[in-house]
């Protein structure tokens, strides 16, 4: 009776020891199969990410980028470089993809590249010391510039008529487009009630190359777009620093852009407006007259300072609605780098050599001694 009892109990840890099996066998095959389809998964994802990255970042991208590589820089840094400026997606993969072709003696110097370069092109480009990929034709946008006038640059360079230019730049589709595309860039301020033109002061003032015959007119705008998206990117930290938006900040640096005559006085102008903006105390700066009034003048006079025009900051405190034409990286960075000074007036003499003064009667002998010889 007793080992009767003792077969059942036995019998039955046997049942649950193999019931336990069974439990931990499908356990197991569960995790494996887990295990085996997030292996598929990143596989898959790791994939499509190499094969992205051994792609052009844009192939139909025209804008060239300054890539500087200095003396003595390895694959790792030049990798490094290449990344940075946006020329190729992953520094890991180009560095693997060179050691993988045998490839190396690549040369310092000064490239102009393109988004649209291959792996193969930039390779050659680095080591013949120059562009490998000759574009079929490029078009210069100097700094300050309105959308009308690089309208009349893009009918001179490409297929496309000032007017098709300017109908495109301000089509509320095509706006609302590059809206969706560029958020980091373009933002409600366009809409400005009393803002000209919505995308003026977004083009990017640069040289661009074309590989092809005739790119579409959304392409040579996308590019500057893009351009500007990038140029500005660079800045987040500055503009969140400072306060500002980017739309206030491209309209600052337009202002700049129009009335500075060197480079070492953006700064110090950029004080003499920050400081009035400081107090309230109207711009008083000649060029947004003259986008106000829509026409170049080589002299503003009296008279035009009284137009009645939310541009004229004469008449008018604080920023303008926008920027009044495209400003340059050089006028960017002094809008977000003012020097300290206490100056409230400036003049340009006959030579374009400004003169500062921290008040008016300085400001007035100024004058008396630049301006009226």
């Amino acid at each position: 009776m007793e080992n009767d009892k003792k077969k059942q109990e036995m019998f039955s840890k046997m049942k649950s020891k193999k019931s336990e099996v069974k439990v931990v066998r499908r356990i197991v095959a569960i995790v494996a199969l887990v295990v085996l389809l997030i292996i598929g998964i990143g596989g898959y994802f790791a994939y499509n990410y190499v094969t992205s990255a051994l792609q052009p970042m844009n192939s139909e991208a025209t804008a060239e980028v300054a890539v500087d590589i200095p003396m003595g820089s390895g694959i790792t840094a030049i990798a490094s470089i290449l990344e940075e400026k946006g020329i190729i997606k992953d520094a890991r993969i180009f560095k693997y993809y060179t050691k993988f072709k045998n490839e190396s003696q690549f040369q310092a110097g000064n490239y102009s590249m393109t988004q649209a370069m291959t792996l193969d092109e930039i390779i050659e480009s680095l080591k013949t010391g120059k562009v490998y990929r000759e574009p079929v034709f490029s078009m210069t946008i100097p700094e300050g510039l309105t959308l009308e006038q690089i309208s009349k640059i893009v009918e001179k360079n490409a297929n496309y008529s000032a007017d098709e230019f300017m109908e495109m730049v301000t089509s509320p589709t095509f706006i609302e487009e590059m809206l969706a595309e560029y958020p980091d860039l373009l933002s409600e301020d366009i809409y400005g009630e009393a803002i000209r033109y919505n995308l003026e002061g977004y083009l990017y003032p640069a040289t661009y190359a074309f590989y092809e015959e005739n790119p579409s007119l959304k392409a040579i705008i996308k590019d500057m777009l893009s351009t500007t998206n990038n140029i500005v990117l660079e800045y987040s930290a500055a503009l969140e620093e400072n306060g500002l938006t980017v739309h206030e900040l491209l309209t600052f640096a337009s202002l700049l852009e129009e009335e500075a005559t060197a480079q070492t006085d953006r700064e110090t102008i950029a004080s003499v407006f920050y400081n009035r903006l400081d107090i309230d105390m109207p711009l008083q700066t000649d060029p947004t007259v003259l986008y106000a009034l829509g026409s170049h003048k080589d002299r503003v006079l009296y008279e035009d300072l009284e137009i009645d025009n939310p541009y004229n900051t004469y008449q008018n405190t604080g920023l303008p609605p926008g920027p009044i034409a495209g400003a340059g990286k050089v006028s960017i960075e002094a809008a977000l780098n003012p020097s300290s000074t206490e100056y409230l007036y400036f003049l340009a003499d006959s030579k374009g050599i400004n003169h500062f003064a921290k008040s008016y009667d300085e400001h007035l002998a100024n004058i008396k001694k630049y301006l009226r010889k």
